[in-house]
């Protein structure tokens, strides 16, 4: 009669009348109950959600609530933001620059819409051209950006690594859900801020996951440095920063916002 050995992995199979068990080697042990793998702590905190899905939830940082710009400021400057409020937005105001949060941040789920005038003009880069810089720095590109500019249909031609959704001269979003000028648009965006070693080189790189009215548009995108419009992009070593929004510099008409909050993570 032949023995046979087997490795650990040897399964012992005992077999009682009609039923039979198969017994790993350390069948000795208690069997491991469903209790033993539940979790009781810590509890998640309650936050109350908005009514609808663009509203606040109860744990919101509000950035703007339609009546005045009291969280912004002029990123020149620090004066008070000098962008032009109206019916529940504010529209940028390019001769006064870009504008920050006086508040600055790490990580966070931010909610920002904006409109594309209907009567805009232009094309390419200097058609509804605006940007939010997901951090602002002073690093020689002014920070993180992602795309604000008219781009539905894919009918305002320019290079697509700066279409919008897009993570600027960096990530090519992964589709175009963009309204067609006139129209609202909302961008709901999850950023995870880069950290540094002492040394001022970078211990993990900054990521970025963005919807664009409701469609993914960049999934945990890793971002390579601030979004330089010329050049290589490069990290420059930095804490809690501003949000800011961008005058940019094109004849087009100017763009407004509205509705932001965010939840710092």
């Amino acid at each position: 009669m032949k023995t046979l050995v087997l490795s650990t992995l040897t399964l012992l199979l005992i077999t009682s009348g009609s039923s039979a068990q198969i017994l790993a080697p350390n069948a000795n042990k208690p069997p491991i109950k469903p209790e033993d793998t539940e979790v009781y702590e810590p509890v998640p905190k309650v936050v109350q959600p908005g009514k609808t899905f663009d509203m606040p939830p109860s744990d919101a940082v509000i950035l703007f609530d339609g009546k005045n710009l009291d969280e912004w400021v002029s990123s020149k400057d620090k004066s008070p933001a000098k962008w032009k409020v109206e019916n529940g937005a504010f529209t940028v105001n390019k001769p006064s620059g870009d504008i920050q949060t006086k508040k600055t941040f790490t990580n966070y789920q931010l909610h920002i819409e904006y409109l594309i005038p209907s009567y805009i003009t232009g094309s390419g880069q200097a058609r509804g051209n605006s940007g939010i810089f997901l951090a602002a720095t002073n690093g020689k590109a002014g920070g993180y950006e992602i795309q604000v500019v008219d781009g539905y249909n894919n009918e305002n031609k320019t290079y697509v690594n700066g279409m919008v959704g897009s993570i600027y001269k960096e990530s090519i979003p992964l589709v175009n859900p963009a309204k067609k000028a006139g129209e609202w648009n909302v961008y709901d965006i999850i950023w995870t801020a880069p950290t540094f070693n002492d040394d001022g080189t970078v211990k993990t790189k900054a990521r970025v996951t963005a919807f664009l009215n409701g469609v993914l548009v960049q999934n945990n995108y890793e971002v390579q440095g601030e979004t330089a419009y010329i050049g290589t992009h490069d990290y420059v070593k930095h804490g809690p920063s501003p949000i800011k929004l961008q005058a940019h510099g094109d004849k087009s008409e100017p763009i407004s916002y509205r509705n932001i909050w965010l939840r710092e993570l």
